[in-house]
């Protein structure tokens, strides 16, 4: 059956050239006080809080991957809410902007599953599935 209703507009975070920029340098570096350090330069980008969170996962430090995945979760909301987003259409992972907020999203999925929030895991998950597919694919993948 076709959806008569026509969807909302695809929503993008604006990209933040200055929090992209110490990424890429602590990045260069390898090592978590880097990322911490952009974490700490630029508090609102779910990019820097993604990036540890992933780190922490790999680690096996799975609260503390939680902690900031829901961190650069809601720091998304609080951006995607000021791009027009209703709480409800696309999220496009191919814009660079959005990225941030979809990985950490991803990364809270997974943490949630290893600390047994199995709830909160499959609503993570298929939260990102509907922003965009092709953001739980390449992050999957």
């Amino acid at each position: 059956m076709q959806n008569l209703m026509p969807e909302p507009p695809a929503t993008r975070i604006p990209v933040d050239e200055a929090a992209a920029a110490a990424l890429e340098a602590a990045a260069k570096d390898g090592s978590e006080a880097a990322y911490e350090q952009a974490a700490a330069a630029h508090p609102t980008s779910s990019a820097a809080w993604a990036e540890l969170a992933q780190r922490a996962l790999d680690e096996g430090r799975a609260v503390t991957a939680y902690a900031y995945a829901r961190t650069g979760y809601h720091r998304g909301l609080d951006q995607l809410r000021r791009s027009g987003w209703k709480g409800h259409g696309p999220v496009p992972w191919s814009h660079e902007g959005n990225r941030g907020f979809l990985h950490s999203l991803y990364v809270l999925s997974r943490a949630a599953d290893v600390i047994g929030e199995s709830d909160e895991a499959a609503r993570c998950a298929q939260f990102v599935r509907d922003c965009d597919p092709a953001a739980a694919d390449a992050l999957s993948g």
